[in-house]
Protein backbone atom coordinates (compact mmCIF):
# COMPACT_ATOMS: atom_id res chain seq x y z
CA UNK A 1 0.00 0.00 0.00
CA UNK A 2 1.44 3.39 -1.02
CA UNK A 3 2.14 5.88 2.14
CA UNK A 4 0.90 9.52 1.53
CA UNK A 5 5.12 10.08 1.22
CA UNK A 6 4.46 8.00 -1.66
CA UNK A 7 1.66 9.89 -3.20
CA UNK A 8 2.80 13.44 -2.48
CA UNK A 9 6.51 12.61 -4.51
CA UNK A 10 4.46 10.41 -7.70
CA UNK A 11 1.97 13.94 -8.16
CA UNK A 12 5.05 16.33 -7.69
CA UNK A 13 6.68 14.02 -10.23
CA UNK A 14 3.53 14.07 -12.91
CA UNK A 15 3.23 17.75 -12.20
CA UNK A 16 7.06 19.03 -13.17
CA UNK A 17 6.15 16.56 -15.87
CA UNK A 18 3.80 18.03 -17.02
CA UNK A 19 5.41 21.56 -16.96
CA UNK A 20 4.91 22.99 -13.19
CA UNK A 21 7.64 25.02 -11.94
CA UNK A 22 6.46 24.64 -8.24
CA UNK A 23 3.97 22.01 -6.16
CA UNK A 24 3.64 23.04 -2.71
CA UNK A 25 0.36 21.11 -0.54
CA UNK A 26 -2.11 23.34 2.33
CA UNK A 27 -4.47 21.50 4.49
CA UNK A 28 -7.50 22.47 3.25
CA UNK A 29 -9.98 24.50 5.97
CA UNK A 30 -11.97 27.76 6.94
CA UNK A 31 -9.31 30.89 6.40
CA UNK A 32 -10.69 33.15 8.94
CA UNK A 33 -7.37 35.62 8.55
CA UNK A 34 -8.11 35.26 4.56
CA UNK A 35 -11.76 35.94 5.49
CA UNK A 36 -11.44 39.05 7.20
CA UNK A 37 -8.71 40.49 5.32
CA UNK A 38 -10.99 39.86 2.04
CA UNK A 39 -13.95 41.90 3.92
CA UNK A 40 -12.25 44.63 4.93
CA UNK A 41 -10.85 45.24 1.10
CA UNK A 42 -14.52 44.83 -0.11
CA UNK A 43 -15.67 47.27 2.57
CA UNK A 44 -12.69 49.80 1.43
CA UNK A 45 -14.43 49.15 -2.34
CA UNK A 46 -11.13 48.24 -3.67
CA UNK A 47 -12.47 45.91 -5.99
CA UNK A 48 -14.04 48.55 -8.15
CA UNK A 49 -16.11 47.15 -10.70
CA UNK A 50 -15.00 43.61 -10.31
CA UNK A 51 -18.58 42.96 -8.25
CA UNK A 52 -17.85 38.91 -8.58
CA UNK A 53 -15.04 39.78 -6.03
CA UNK A 54 -17.82 40.01 -3.64
CA UNK A 55 -19.89 37.23 -4.85
CA UNK A 56 -20.02 33.71 -3.25
CA UNK A 57 -17.79 34.32 -0.24
CA UNK A 58 -17.97 31.52 1.96
CA UNK A 59 -16.74 29.77 -0.74
CA UNK A 60 -13.73 31.89 -1.34
CA UNK A 61 -12.67 30.88 2.00
CA UNK A 62 -13.50 27.45 2.91
CA UNK A 63 -12.59 25.15 0.26
CA UNK A 64 -15.03 22.77 1.74
CA UNK A 65 -17.83 24.52 -0.12
CA UNK A 66 -15.90 23.86 -3.85
CA UNK A 67 -15.60 20.48 -2.75
CA UNK A 68 -17.35 18.38 0.22
CA UNK A 69 -15.10 16.71 2.16
CA UNK A 70 -12.25 18.24 0.95
CA UNK A 71 -8.74 17.65 2.73
CA UNK A 72 -6.07 18.76 0.88
CA UNK A 73 -5.41 21.79 -1.35
CA UNK A 74 -2.63 21.43 -3.83
CA UNK A 75 -0.88 24.67 -5.08
CA UNK A 76 0.79 24.63 -8.13
CA UNK A 77 2.83 27.89 -10.09
CA UNK A 78 3.14 27.52 -14.12
CA UNK A 79 6.02 29.88 -15.26
CA UNK A 80 5.16 32.39 -18.15
CA UNK A 81 8.02 34.65 -18.16
CA UNK A 82 8.65 36.05 -21.58
CA UNK A 83 11.47 38.49 -21.69
CA UNK A 84 11.70 39.39 -24.91
CA UNK A 85 10.43 43.40 -25.47
CA UNK A 86 8.26 44.98 -28.29
CA UNK A 87 10.37 45.81 -31.27
CA UNK A 88 9.27 49.68 -31.30
CA UNK A 89 9.60 51.47 -28.00
CA UNK A 90 7.13 53.64 -28.07
CA UNK A 91 4.26 51.04 -28.90
CA UNK A 92 1.71 50.46 -26.29
CA UNK A 93 2.62 47.65 -23.83
CA UNK A 94 0.65 44.04 -23.40
CA UNK A 95 2.22 42.13 -19.95
CA UNK A 96 3.52 39.22 -20.45
CA UNK A 97 1.10 36.99 -19.43
CA UNK A 98 -1.02 37.33 -22.33
CA UNK A 99 1.70 37.07 -24.78
CA UNK A 100 0.72 33.81 -25.95
CA UNK A 101 -2.57 31.27 -25.53
CA UNK A 102 -5.23 32.01 -22.84
CA UNK A 103 -3.28 29.99 -20.02
CA UNK A 104 -6.69 29.16 -18.40
CA UNK A 105 -7.19 26.50 -21.05
CA UNK A 106 -3.70 25.18 -21.37
CA UNK A 107 -3.10 24.77 -17.62
CA UNK A 108 -7.05 23.49 -17.23
CA UNK A 109 -6.07 20.44 -19.52
CA UNK A 110 -2.50 19.61 -17.37
CA UNK A 111 -4.47 19.64 -14.17
CA UNK A 112 -7.54 17.43 -15.38
CA UNK A 113 -4.58 15.36 -16.30
CA UNK A 114 -2.59 15.57 -13.17
CA UNK A 115 -5.75 14.46 -11.12
CA UNK A 116 -6.45 11.53 -13.13
CA UNK A 117 -2.74 10.69 -12.63
CA UNK A 118 -3.77 10.87 -9.18
CA UNK A 119 -6.48 9.01 -9.45
CA UNK A 120 -4.99 6.19 -11.14
CA UNK A 121 -2.39 5.89 -8.84
CA UNK A 122 -4.81 5.77 -5.51
CA UNK A 123 -8.15 4.56 -6.87
CA UNK A 124 -10.89 6.99 -5.65
CA UNK A 125 -10.42 10.43 -5.07
CA UNK A 126 -12.91 13.40 -5.52
CA UNK A 127 -11.65 16.59 -6.41
CA UNK A 128 -11.74 19.63 -8.52
CA UNK A 129 -9.26 21.55 -10.82
CA UNK A 130 -9.30 25.72 -10.46
CA UNK A 131 -7.07 27.98 -12.60
CA UNK A 132 -8.21 31.46 -11.87
CA UNK A 133 -11.85 30.79 -13.06
CA UNK A 134 -13.79 30.36 -9.40
CA UNK A 135 -13.84 31.65 -6.07
CA UNK A 136 -10.70 30.19 -4.65
CA UNK A 137 -8.05 32.42 -2.82
CA UNK A 138 -5.24 31.11 -5.06
CA UNK A 139 -2.25 33.49 -3.59
CA UNK A 140 -3.19 32.46 -0.02
CA UNK A 141 -3.39 28.63 -0.85
CA UNK A 142 -0.07 29.01 -2.63
CA UNK A 143 1.42 31.00 0.35
CA UNK A 144 -0.37 28.72 2.79
CA UNK A 145 1.39 26.06 0.43
CA UNK A 146 4.88 26.96 0.70
CA UNK A 147 5.15 28.11 -2.51
CA UNK A 148 6.08 31.66 -1.78
CA UNK A 149 5.46 34.67 0.24
CA UNK A 150 2.95 37.59 -0.70
CA UNK A 151 4.56 40.55 -1.53
CA UNK A 152 4.06 43.96 -1.10
CA UNK A 153 2.78 44.19 -3.94
CA UNK A 154 0.56 41.47 -2.95
CA UNK A 155 1.74 38.95 -5.72
CA UNK A 156 3.60 35.84 -5.01
CA UNK A 157 6.85 35.83 -4.83
CA UNK A 158 9.11 32.45 -4.58
CA UNK A 159 12.94 33.19 -3.49
CA UNK A 160 14.06 30.98 -6.06
CA UNK A 161 12.59 32.21 -9.27
CA UNK A 162 10.27 35.68 -8.47
CA UNK A 163 6.69 35.92 -9.23
CA UNK A 164 5.83 35.62 -12.90
CA UNK A 165 3.66 32.39 -12.23
CA UNK A 166 0.55 31.53 -12.64
CA UNK A 167 -1.27 29.66 -10.24
CA UNK A 168 -3.43 26.86 -10.03
CA UNK A 169 -5.27 24.13 -7.81
CA UNK A 170 -5.98 20.92 -7.20
CA UNK A 171 -8.79 20.38 -4.44
CA UNK A 172 -9.37 16.81 -2.82
CA UNK A 173 -11.09 15.24 -0.65
CA UNK A 174 -7.50 13.19 0.15
CA UNK A 175 -5.48 14.10 2.65
CA UNK A 176 -1.61 14.49 2.64
CA UNK A 177 1.08 16.08 4.68
CA UNK A 178 0.94 19.69 4.35
CA UNK A 179 4.28 22.22 3.42
CA UNK A 180 5.16 24.72 5.74
CA UNK A 181 4.56 28.43 4.82
CA UNK A 182 7.64 30.09 3.74
CA UNK A 183 8.82 33.18 5.21
CA UNK A 184 8.77 36.91 3.91
CA UNK A 185 11.62 38.20 2.52
CA UNK A 186 10.55 41.69 0.90
CA UNK A 187 12.69 43.75 4.14
CA UNK A 188 12.71 47.04 4.13
CA UNK A 189 12.48 47.24 -0.11
CA UNK A 190 9.36 49.23 -1.70
CA UNK A 191 10.49 49.40 -4.75
CA UNK A 192 6.96 47.82 -5.97
CA UNK A 193 5.19 50.88 -3.94
CA UNK A 194 7.42 53.58 -5.24
CA UNK A 195 7.39 52.48 -8.88
CA UNK A 196 3.65 52.50 -8.97
CA UNK A 197 2.04 55.34 -10.99
CA UNK A 198 -1.19 55.26 -9.86
CA UNK A 199 -0.20 54.77 -6.29
CA UNK A 200 -2.55 51.61 -6.39
CA UNK A 201 -0.20 49.89 -3.37
CA UNK A 202 -0.37 51.11 0.31
CA UNK A 203 2.55 53.49 1.57
CA UNK A 204 3.37 50.41 3.62
CA UNK A 205 2.66 47.54 1.21
CA UNK A 206 0.86 44.34 1.19
CA UNK A 207 -2.94 45.97 0.33
CA UNK A 208 -3.99 47.13 -3.22
CA UNK A 209 -6.39 49.12 -4.22
CA UNK A 210 -8.28 47.15 -7.26
CA UNK A 211 -9.47 49.82 -8.48
CA UNK A 212 -6.47 52.12 -9.17
CA UNK A 213 -4.40 49.24 -10.47
CA UNK A 214 -3.57 50.03 -14.29
CA UNK A 215 -4.32 45.88 -15.26
CA UNK A 216 -8.39 47.28 -13.65
CA UNK A 217 -8.03 50.05 -15.59
CA UNK A 218 -7.41 48.35 -19.01
CA UNK A 219 -8.85 44.54 -18.22
CA UNK A 220 -12.23 44.69 -15.64
CA UNK A 221 -13.22 48.23 -16.23
CA UNK A 222 -15.89 48.75 -18.89
CA UNK A 223 -16.80 51.95 -18.43
CA UNK A 224 -14.65 55.05 -19.68
CA UNK A 225 -11.30 55.17 -17.69
CA UNK A 226 -11.38 58.22 -15.33
CA UNK A 227 -9.60 61.12 -16.65
CA UNK A 228 -7.50 61.67 -12.98
CA UNK A 229 -5.41 58.41 -14.88
CA UNK A 230 -4.40 60.67 -17.66
CA UNK A 231 -0.96 60.36 -18.32
CA UNK A 232 -0.35 57.77 -15.09
CA UNK A 233 -0.50 54.28 -17.59
CA UNK A 234 2.84 54.39 -18.42
CA UNK A 235 1.88 53.49 -21.72
CA UNK A 236 -0.07 50.04 -20.50
CA UNK A 237 -2.76 48.85 -22.99
CA UNK A 238 -3.20 45.44 -21.45
CA UNK A 239 -2.01 44.85 -17.70
CA UNK A 240 0.83 45.81 -16.37
CA UNK A 241 3.61 44.56 -15.43
CA UNK A 242 5.89 47.14 -13.47
CA UNK A 243 5.62 45.64 -9.96
CA UNK A 244 7.20 42.90 -11.04
CA UNK A 245 9.88 44.42 -13.14
CA UNK A 246 11.23 46.25 -10.78
CA UNK A 247 10.76 43.57 -8.23
CA UNK A 248 14.85 42.38 -7.14
CA UNK A 249 13.47 38.55 -6.61
CA UNK A 250 12.80 38.65 -10.60
CA UNK A 251 16.39 38.78 -11.33
CA UNK A 252 16.02 34.99 -10.20
CA UNK A 253 12.89 34.83 -12.89
CA UNK A 254 13.87 32.52 -16.19
CA UNK A 255 12.28 32.80 -19.51
CA UNK A 256 9.58 30.06 -19.38
CA UNK A 257 9.40 26.52 -22.06
CA UNK A 258 5.60 26.43 -22.80
CA UNK A 259 5.37 26.57 -26.85
CA UNK A 260 1.44 27.56 -25.92
CA UNK A 261 2.75 30.77 -24.13
CA UNK A 262 5.05 32.10 -27.53
CA UNK A 263 3.22 35.21 -28.84
CA UNK A 264 2.08 35.71 -32.23
CA UNK A 265 4.87 36.30 -34.61
CA UNK A 266 3.83 39.21 -35.56
CA UNK A 267 2.43 41.06 -31.70
CA UNK A 268 6.04 42.35 -31.12
CA UNK A 269 6.75 43.52 -33.79
CA UNK A 270 3.85 45.65 -34.14
CA UNK A 271 4.62 49.62 -34.18
CA UNK A 272 3.17 52.61 -32.33
CA UNK A 273 1.51 53.36 -35.50
CA UNK A 274 0.18 49.87 -36.65
CA UNK A 275 -1.47 49.79 -32.89
CA UNK A 276 -3.12 53.08 -33.44
CA UNK A 277 -4.26 51.91 -36.36
CA UNK A 278 -5.41 48.34 -35.78
CA UNK A 279 -7.89 46.82 -37.75
CA UNK A 280 -11.08 44.44 -35.89
CA UNK A 281 -9.61 41.72 -38.66
CA UNK A 282 -6.18 41.94 -37.11
CA UNK A 283 -7.41 41.94 -33.74
CA UNK A 284 -8.67 38.79 -33.82
CA UNK A 285 -5.72 37.34 -36.13
CA UNK A 286 -3.16 38.42 -33.50
CA UNK A 287 -5.21 37.57 -30.04
CA UNK A 288 -7.29 34.50 -31.55
CA UNK A 289 -6.03 32.40 -28.55
CA UNK A 290 -5.35 35.19 -26.22
CA UNK A 291 -6.45 36.28 -22.82
CA UNK A 292 -6.42 40.03 -24.51
CA UNK A 293 -9.69 38.66 -26.06
CA UNK A 294 -11.51 39.67 -22.82
CA UNK A 295 -11.58 43.23 -23.15
CA UNK A 296 -12.47 42.85 -26.78
CA UNK A 297 -11.50 44.97 -29.74
CA UNK A 298 -13.73 47.95 -28.68
CA UNK A 299 -12.17 48.04 -25.27
CA UNK A 300 -8.31 47.49 -26.37
CA UNK A 301 -9.31 50.88 -28.71
CA UNK A 302 -10.34 52.59 -25.77
CA UNK A 303 -7.19 51.73 -23.86
CA UNK A 304 -5.02 52.84 -27.11
CA UNK A 305 -6.89 55.92 -27.17
CA UNK A 306 -6.82 57.01 -23.82
CA UNK A 307 -2.59 57.03 -24.19
CA UNK A 308 -2.66 59.19 -26.78
CA UNK A 309 -1.62 62.88 -25.28
CA UNK A 310 -4.69 65.06 -25.42
CA UNK A 311 -4.65 68.39 -27.77
CA UNK A 312 -5.21 71.25 -25.63
CA UNK A 313 -8.08 72.82 -26.07
CA UNK A 314 -8.13 76.24 -28.32
CA UNK A 315 -9.04 79.31 -26.09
Amino acid sequence: MKTDSTIKQQLQAEAYRLGFSFVGVAKAGFMDEEARHLEAWLERGYHGEMGYMANHFDKRVDPTQLVPGARTVISLLYNYHHPARQADPAAPKISQYAYGEDYHFVLKDKLKSLLQFLQQQVGAVEGRVFVDSAPVLERDWARRAGNGWTGKHTLLIHPRAGSYFFLAELIIDLELEPDPPMKDYCGTCRKCIDACPTEAIAPEGYLVDGSKCISYLTIELKAAIPTEFEGKLDNWMFGCDICQEVCPWNRFARPHHEPAFEPDPSLLELTQRDWLELTEETFRQVFKRSAVKRTKFSGLQRNIKFLQPREPEKP
